[in-house]
């Protein structure tokens, strides 16, 4: 008998940002490891990841990482990890590894360890075993895992849905399903972005017919936003044109490559003669594919509505296709942008986030998935908490006692002790890492609160130049303001911050001193100006006193 022990890093209330931990006796498994993207305040951050402490502690213990698929909420925080800690494995289906493996600096690819899996290959870990199922999403080769233990199987999702037209690398093997249900389920992570929508998902994932009365409607030219790693929308984009006599101009070298090796590889079914060159930018009869990554929202669409994209210019007669719903978090850039292109006067169009979903598991497909697992404990994750709620209603209406329905925050710990569950109150302490572009450290919550005080109030600069000798000031105070007041209209209060400037610096300059402690300087013109300027302005502008001696 088996101490299992189950808690999220990331990914419970929150859209992204995925990171399960099943602890069975000494051994750990990592279910996805992924990214979110900072939609509510624009300081700089790209995106964020969870805090991997908890990794580099246990990493002699952990068996893998084991990623479900290609999506950057689930596998955008691998190369990161990696970086940190390259001797963990990294497990995954061919093209989640290619996913994982474009990010990675060149320098590491011969010190990690990527291991390709295949979908009902079992992988066994002395005891345990990991066995990963297809499942359907909207990209190929999507899995989730079963980890067998000595006290039942536990399931883990990751995105899915059902869908029966799906065929190939999308498909679900819902025979394997059924099968891992009937050997019986101890516990299953159910992914919850949709369990408040009713009905299933299919057909409302699919925008085929939406996709060619835009197409059809727009006689000029049209420019699309696609995400990159959303393959089944980026095919489904090429069959419409492929009826017509349009071609698709793939604008960015990301998004060229991963539209290459798609096509390579045999995810993408395309005839290349519908892919156009620059020369065909300008066409009425080109689609433009234009794309994010690792960026905010909309970002790529931004830089050309404000003029900033050296290729791309937005005329009144283009049509802007935004072929994503919109989701949780997104809804108002998205009705900002859908304002500024109108105000250029061209046409967009979007797809309803209530007529059209994502890849993502709605109510019925979730109570299917329920059915066929039949578990024990049922443990709804990825989501904001109140889909984690709709979804263990879901649960409880299929009759699995509440007692057995896990609602948990990140960090908070499910035990389970010979198959049966403790009450635990262990946490384990969870947090964020900040990635600022390139730097592949922690920006910290320091930097961002002199953001935050920067862009809201504005910076202050006091500048002193003092006698080497004398240590009597020959040069200032001088100030130099930035975002903080109109300058020609506050002559009377720079008057007055200078004279306290020089008062502040020369009562604490004794006399005949032959050193000068700055740092008290600095600290107490900060402390008597900051005073100063919110009793005068309500403002608390940055601060910064810079001093020197000739």
């Amino acid at each position: 008998m088996s101490k299992i022990k189950i808690f999220a890093l990331g990914g419970l209330n929150e859209n992204g940002k995925n990171m399960y931990v099943v602890n069975v006796d000494n051994d750990i498994f990592i279910f996805d490891a992924g990214l979110k993207y900072d939609n509510d305040r624009n300081l700089g951050i790209e995106y964020i990841i969870p805090n991997f402490d908890y990794l580099e502690k246990n990493k002699k213990r952990i068996k893998g990482i084991f990623l479900t698929h290609g999506h950057e909420g689930n596998m955008g925080a691998t190369p990161d990890i990696i970086e940190s800690i390259p001797e963990i494995p990294v497990y995954g289906t061919k093209l989640t590894l290619e996913f994982v493996e474009r990010d990675i600096d060149p320098k590491l690819k011969n010190k990690i360890n990527l291991i390709e899996i295949k979908p009902h290959n079992k992988i066994d870990f002395g005891p345990n075993s990991i066995f990963p199922i297809s499942v359907t999403h909207s990209i190929p080769d999507s899995v989730c895992y079963v980890l067998y233990t000595k006290d039942g199987a536990i399931v883990y999702t990751g995105d899915f849905t059902f869908d029966s037209t799906m065929m190939g690398s999308y498909k679900t093997d819902i025979g394997k399903l059924a099968y891992v249900g009937k050997q019986g389920v101890l516990c299953l992570l159910s992914e919850s972005f949709y369990a408040d929508k009713p009905g299933h998902t299919s057909p409302q994932n699919r925008v085929s017919d939406f996709m060619r009365e835009t197409i059809n409607k727009s006689t000029d030219r049209i420019i699309a936003t696609i995400f990159p790693a959303h393959f089944y929308r980026i095919q489904e984009l090429f069959n419409e044109v492929e009826k017509t006599h349009r071609k698709i101009v793939i604008m960015g070298k990301k998004l060229q490559e991963v539209i290459n090796t798609a096509i390579k590889e045999g995810y993408l079914k395309i005839d290349k003669n519908k892919i156009g060159t620059l020369q065909d930018l300008e066409s009425k009869n080109s689609i433009v594919l234009i794309s994010d990554e690792k960026e905010k929202p909309f970002a790529n669409l931004e830089r050309i509505i404000k003029g900033f994209d050296k290729f791309i210019t937005i005329k009144e007669t283009d049509t802007i296709f935004i072929t994503e719903p919109s989701y949780p978090g997104i809804e108002k850039r998205m009705a900002v942008i859908m304002d500024e292109i109108a105000m250029l006067g061209a046409d967009a169009v979007s797809l309803s986030s209530k007529k059209h979903l994502s890849h993502h598991a709605s109510r019925e497909d979730l109570m299917l998935m329920i059915n066929l697992m039949n578990p024990k404990y049922y443990f709804p994750v990825k989501g904001e908490y109140r889909n984690q709620y709709a979804n263990a209603e879901i649960a409880e209406e299929l009759g699995i006692p509440k007692e057995n329905i896990i609602l948990k925050l990140n960090g908070d710990v499910f035990e389970m002790v010979n198959g049966e569950n403790t009450n635990t109150l262990e946490h384990v302490e969870t947090d964020e890492i900040l990635i600022d572009g390139n730097n592949s450290g922690d920006i910290g919550d320091l930097v961002l609160k002199d953001r935050e005080m920067l862009g809201e109030s504005g910076i202050v600069i006091i500048s002193c130049t003092l006698d080497k000798n004398t240590k009597k000031i020959v040069g200032g105070p001088e100030i130099l303001t930035r975002g903080f007041i109109y300058v020609k209209e506050s002559q009377d209060l720079l008057e007055e911050t200078k004279r306290l400037s020089k008062e502040v610096i020369e009562s604490n300059i004794e006399t005949n001193a032959k050193r000068v402690d700055y740092t008290k300087i600095k600290n107490v013109v900060r402390e008597v100006l900051g005073k100063f300027f919110y009793n005068q302005t309500e403002d608390k502008p940055m601060i910064i006193t810079v001093i020197q001696e000739v």
